[in-house]
C-alpha cells in the first residue's frame, strides 16, 4: 500500500482527514477487505465493505456505496470485531512479569494480594489500570472486564474507572474489595455512588458490574458471592462476575446458588475447572455464563490445570476468553486462543488414541467466536458489540493479511488465530473511534507513560519489601 496517496490504514493523511469529521456526522467506508464477520448470518465476505456512521456499523457487504463517506482502502487487510476480555486484574499491570514462573495459586495470592496490593495508592491504580488498557488496544483488544479487586479507597475505585475512561476502550468495571490489608470497607455500599458517578447511561463505553469470590476459603466470607452480594447487583441493575470458582468447594457453592435462584445470563463463573458434572448442569440449566482463562489454567495450575472448555461445551456454554493476571501471564488475546485450541485439541487427540475413535477437537473458528462475539455475551455486551453486524457500535480491527508472517492469505480465520500478533494490527476502531493506527496506539505520550510505569512500580516494589 502506498500511505502517500490512498486513504488506507496506514496513512497518517488519512487518520487526520478521519478526525476532522465531526463524529456523530462521520461516515466511513472500509472497502476491499476480507471481512471476518463473526456473525452467524454473515460469515466471512471476501472483498468486503464496512461502512460505520458515527458510533455504529450500518452495512456490511460487497460494493457498498459510498456516498459522502471517506473511503478507506482496506485491500490485503482483514476486518474483524475486536477481541473481548472477560477478565483482567487490570491494577496489576506495573508488576508484569514479576513472577513467571509461579508455582501455584497460593504463590501468587501471599506475593501479590497479601503483599503488593496492600501498598497501592490510588495513582498506582490508574497507572495500572491504564496501562492494562492501552496494551488491550494495542494487541486488538477493544473491550477489557477489569476485574478491580483492590477497591481500598472510594479513590482506588475512582482510580480505576477514570483509566479506562481516558484510554477511550470498552470498559466493564468489576468493582471488589481487596483480599488483604487495611481498607475503608467502602465497597459494596459505594457501588451506588459509583454507578450514578461513573455509569449514568446506557449510552457510554463503560459498564459496571460486581465482582466477587466463589467461597470464603481466600478472604473470608465478606467478599463471597451469594444472596446478599446477588441482591446488591439487582438492586443496582448489573450483572456479577466471580472469581476463583474451581474445585469441590466452588462446585458446592454453585449447587448452593442454584437452589437459591441466583444464577442466570447476568452471572459470570471464572475459571469453572475442577467442577462436578453437576455444578456444569446447573450452570448449563441456568444460562450461566462462563470465562476461561486458558493461560492461568496451565500455568498457575488451577485445581485440574485444564481450562474447561469441552466440560463448558458439554452443558450448551459457549465460554469467553480472559487475561487473568499478568504479573506471571500474556497479555494478549492470540495467545488465550493459542493455548485454548492447542490444549483442547491436545486431550481430544489423547483421548482417543488406540481406540479407533474419532477425536473431538474444537476449531479456529471455536475460539475465535469465544474471544469475539461469546466474550461480548459473557460481559452482557452481545446487543454492543462482538460481531461486525448493522445495528452494533463500531469495535473494529483491520488486521494486515499480507505482512511477512500472514502471507499468502489462505484462510482468514486460521491466520487470525493462529498466524497474527499485535504487530500485524494497524488499525483499532472503538465505537467508531480510531485508537490505534498505522500500527501506532494514539494519543499517547510513551515516554511519559514509561515514566509513571517505572515510578509506581519503585513505589510498590519498595513499600512492599
Amino acid at each position: 500500500m502506498n500511505a502517500d496517496n490512498t486513504d488506507n490504514t496506514d496513512s497518517v493523511a488519512t487518520l487526520e482527514k478521519l478526525r476532522r469529521l465531526p463524529a456523530e456526522r462521520r461516515r466511513v467506508l472500509f472497502t476491499g477487505g476480507t471481512v471476518v464477520t463473526m456473525d452467524p448470518g454473515l460469515g466471512i465476505i471476501d472483498n468486503g465493505d464496512v461502512l460505520i456512521e458515527g458510533d455504529t456499523i450500518t452495512a456490511v457487504g460487497r460494493g457498498l456505496a459510498a456516498g459522502d463517506a471517506l473511503v478507506v482502502d482496506a485491500t490485503g487487510m482483514l476486518l474483524t470485531p475486536g477481541f473481548v476480555d472477560t477478565h483482567r486484574h487490570a491494577w496489576e499491570a506495573q508488576l508484569r512479569r514479576v513472577m513467571p514462573d509461579v508455582d501455584d495459586l497460593g504463590g501468587y495470592v501471599t506475593t501479590t494480594l497479601a503483599g503488593y496490593a496492600t501498598v497501592y495508592r490510588p495513582e498506582d491504580m490508574y497507572v495500572g489500570t491504564r496501562l492494562a488498557a492501552l496494551t488491550a488496544i494495542d494487541s486488538g483488544i477493544t473491550t477489557m472486564l477489569d476485574f478491580s479487586h483492590n477497591s481500598r479507597t472510594r479513590e482506588h475505585s475512582d482510580a480505576a474507572v477514570e483509566a479506562l475512561l481516558d484510554t477511550g476502550i470498552r470498559g466493564v468495571h468489576a468493582s471488589m474489595g481487596p483480599h488483604f490489608g487495611a481498607w475503608d470497607r467502602q465497597w459494596p455500599g459505594d457501588l451506588a455512588r459509583i454507578r450514578d458517578r461513573y455509569f449514568s447511561s446506557d449510552e457510554q463505553l463503560l459498564t459496571l458490574r460486581v465482582a466477587a469470590l466463589a467461597t470464603d476459603e481466600i478472604a473470608g466470607p465478606a467478599l463471597a458471592y451469594g444472596p446478599e452480594l446477588a441482591r446488591t447487583a439487582a438492586e443496582l441493575g448489573v450483572g456479577v462476575s466471580v472469581d476463583a470458582v474451581f474445585g469441590q468447594p466452588s462446585s458446592e457453592a454453585v449447587m448452593r446458588w442454584a437452589g437459591q435462584g441466583i444464577l442466570g445470563p447476568d452471572v459470570t463463573l471464572i475459571h469453572s475447572t475442577g467442577l462436578t458434572p453437576e455444578a456444569w448442569k446447573a450452570m448449563g440449566d441456568t444460562g450461566t455464563t462462563v470465562a476461561l482463562a486458558p493461560t492461568s489454567d496451565a500455568q498457575i495450575g488451577l485445581e485440574t490445570a485444564i481450562p474447561a472448555v469441552d466440560e463448558a461445551l458439554s452443558v450448551g456454554i459457549r465460554p469467553g476468553l480472559s487475561i487473568d493476571v499478568e504479573v506471571a501471564l500474556a497479555s494478549d488475546m492470540f495467545t488465550q486462543m493459542r493455548t485454548l485450541h492447542a490444549i483442547q485439541r491436545m486431550r481430544a487427540a489423547n483421548a482417543a488414541y488406540g481406540t479407533g475413535q474419532r477425536p473431538s477437537r474444537i476449531t479456529t473458528h471455536d475460539v475465535l467466536d469465544f474471544a469475539t462475539l461469546q466474550g461480548a455475551r459473557t460481559n452482557g455486551l452481545a446487543r454492543v458489540t462482538g460481531s461486525l453486524t448493522p445495528g452494533k457500535k463500531a469495535d473494529l480491527l483491520a488486521v494486515r493479511a499480507e505482512d511477512l508472517n500472514n502471507m499468502p492469505l489462505n484462510d482468514p480465520i486460521g491466520t487470525l488465530v493462529l498466524g497474527c500478533d499485535a504487530r500485524n494490527i494497524s488499525a483499532v476502531l472503538i465505537n467508531g473511534e480510531p485508537r490505534k493506527w498505522n500500527g501506532e496506539v494514539l494519543d499517547v505520550d510513551l515516554t511519559a507513560l514509561r515514566g509513571e510505569v517505572h515510578a509506581s512500580r519503585e513505589y510498590v516494589l519498595n513499600a512492599a519489601a
